[in-house]
């Protein structure tokens, strides 16, 4: 089936659906980001209450002060911050009518979560570059043992 395609226009349409899958991934990842940045990076509906007791009232909004972001080792370790003991992830709030500041669990740090995701796309390029690498290989080392056994039959009948 591939057989038709030349080796040019295969590799041209690889680099080109590689390219288009990259985009797709930037322009998701931003319009993701922007459409529901407080829902998916902050809306914690298992992890609401706060963690070291229920300072802010019930009714009360809560406005956060400092993104999410790694506890420390001493912190987890210590458990002097009960925020960090659920997530090991806090992110500091302020209750807006009583002024109260403190710490509350939340799930995810964003930065994080994009270093990851690069990582593993990095992997999946070096895996495929290494496969393609192989297949490549392996198609000549076949292609020149087929030439031999052609050269030595057609040696044989002469």
């Amino acid at each position: 089936m591939f057989d038709v395609y030349s080796k040019r226009r295969m590799l041209a349409a690889v680099i080109f659906l590689g390219g288009l899958t990259f985009i797709v991934l930037i322009f998701e990842s931003h319009w993701a980001f922007e459409a529901s940045s407080v829902t998916h990076f902050g809306n914690y509906s298992n992890l609401q209450k706060n963690a070291s007791g229920n300072i802010c009232k019930a009714d009360e909004v809560v406005e956060v002060v400092e993104a999410c972001h790694p506890c420390s080792d001493f912190e987890i370790a210590s458990k002097s911050n009960k925020a960090c003991l659920a997530t090991h992830f806090k992110e500091a709030i302020t209750c807006q009518k009583s002024g109260i500041k403190s710490y509350r669990s939340c799930e995810k740090v964003q930065w994080m979560e994009e270093r990851k995701f690069w990582q593993f796309e990095f992997l999946i390029f070096v895996l495929a570059l290494t496969s393609s690498a192989s297949v490549v290989l392996r198609q000549k080392v076949l292609d020149q043992k087929h030439l031999r056994t052609l050269q030595r039959r057609l040696a044989n009948s002469v």
